[in-house]
């Protein structure tokens, strides 16, 4: 996924340049703070374990959705049945 290069960029930024309360104006969504891209970050490794043990299952896609990986998320950043295509087409490349 392209989200552990993007993500430790930004925490970088605290550590270099950014000062306490520091915010995060994404291309879309609200603003967001460490702490958001903290727990975003962590929400994407948890999806992204769960798709790769699912993966090596041998579960087709559609299983994958079936399973819901995302469900303990969905409430806060919607249906994740997008972000689940992307993680299992690029994990099924591999």
């Amino acid at each position: 996924m392209k989200a552990d290069s993007w993500d430790a960029s930004i925490l970088s930024l605290r550590e270099h340049q950014a000062k306490p309360g520091t915010y995060v104006i994404p291309g879309h969504g609200r603003l967001c703070d460490e702490a958001d891209v903290v727990e975003y970050r962590d929400m994407v490794t948890i999806v992204r374990d769960r798709i790769r043990n699912l993966i090596g299952k041998g579960m087709t896609l559609a299983q994958v959705k079936a399973a819901r990986p995302t469900l303990d998320y969905d409430g806060r950043y919607g249906s994740g049945d997008t972000f689940i295509d992307a993680v299992y087409r690029d994990l099924s490349r591999k």
